[in-house]
C-alpha cells in the first residue's frame, strides 16, 4: 500500500500535469467502494477545470474550481495511470477524461480503491500538519494504554502514517513499537514528534529524487529498519520482526521500552 511519502509525491506529479486542465467526462465502472452514483460524479466535475491535486493523509484530493472535491483512497493495490486518447490498463475502475484528450486511469484487481464526492473532513491533523505537535501528541498517548505503534496508525489520531513508516519512526526515535503510551516521558514525546516529520519529509525527498514522475506503486528501497533485505539496523543492531494482527512490526533492541 502507498503510504504519505509515496502519496505526497503522486500528488505533487499529478498538480504538475493536470491542474489547469478540464474534465470533458468521467467514466465510473467495476468499483466497490464509489461512495456516490455515477450522476452525482458527472454533476460535480464533467466540464470543470481542474484546480489542483494535493493529499490528505492517506488520500488524494482533487479540488475543481467550482469549489468540489473528488477524494480517492487507493487502498491496498490501487494504481494510478496517465493515458492519451484511450485507456489500456487492466481492472479499470474509473477513468477521468480532460477535453485536451489525455485521461487518468484508477485501476484495482481487487476493485477496493475508493472514490467520494466531496469526502468529510477529519479533524485529527495529518503527519505533515504543523498541528501535530508534542502537546498533541502527550494529551493522546496520556489518555490511552495502547502500544505506540497502534496509536500511530491510528487514523483519527493521525492521519497518514502507514505500518512501515510507523516502524522507520519509531526506530529513529529509539522508542519500542511496544510501548505503552501512556507510560512514555515527555521528553520521549518530543523526540517523537521531531522525528515523525523528519522521517517523512526525508523519505519525500528520496523518492522525489529518485522516481521524479512516480505516480503509483511503493518505493521502499531506502528504508533503514523496515526492510526485509536488511539484517541489521544502520548502527549495526539485528533488526527483529513479530506479525501482529496481520502485520509485521521491525525493530531492535536499541529501541527503549516503557510499560
Amino acid at each position: 500500500m502507498p503510504e504519505l511519502p509515496d502519496l505526497q509525491v503522486f500528488s505533487n506529479n499529478l498538480d504538475k500535469k493536470l491542474s489547469r486542465k478540464t474534465i470533458d467526462h468521467i467514466t465510473i465502472s467495476n468499483a466497490k467502494n464509489i461512495v456516490a452514483n455515477a450522476a452525482t460524479f458527472r454533476k460535480a466535475f464533467e466540464q470543470q477545470k481542474l484546480y489542483k491535486v494535493y493529499r490528505e493523509g492517506k488520500e488524494l484530493r482533487f479540488e475543481f474550481k467550482n469549489g468540489n472535491i473528488l477524494g480517492m483512497h487507493l487502498m491496498l493495490h490501487g494504481e494510478l495511470h496517465l493515458f492519451k486518447d484511450d485507456n489500456d490498463a487492466k481492472h479499470t475502475i474509473a477513468e477521468l477524461h480532460f477535453t485536451d484528450g489525455t485521461g487518468l486511469a484508477l485501476t484495482d484487481f481487487q476493485r477496493m480503491a475508493a472514490l467520494t464526492v466531496n469526502p468529510p473532513k477529519n479533524e485529527a491533523p495529518d503527519a505533515m500538519s504543523e498541528d501535530l505537535t508534542a502537546a498533541y501528541l502527550e494529551e493522546k498517548m496520556s489518555a490511552t494504554r495502547t502500544t505506540i505503534k497502534k496509536l500511530l496508525l491510528d487514523q483519527h489520531i493521525i492521519r497518514g502514517i502507514g505500518n512501515a513508516y510507523a516502524d522507520e519512526i519509531l526506530w529513529h526515535a529509539r522508542l519500542s513499537p511496544f510501548s505503552i503510551s501512556n507510560k512514555v516521558p515527555p521528553a520521549k514525546i518530543k523526540k517523537l514528534a521531531r522525528t515523525i516529520y523528519s522521517v517523512l519529509s526525508d523519505a519525500i525527498a528520496k523518492i522525489q529524487k529518485k522516481n521524479p514522475d512516480i505516480i503509483s506503486g511503493e518505493i521502499r528501497d531506502f528504508m533503514e529498519i523496515h526492510n526485509p533485505h536488511l539484517e541489521k539496523s544502520p548502527t549495526g543492531v539485528e533488526i527483529q520482526h513479530q506479525t501482529i494482527g496481520g502485520r509485521k512490526t521491525y525493530f531492535t533492541e536499541e529501541q527503549e521500552l516503557f510499560e
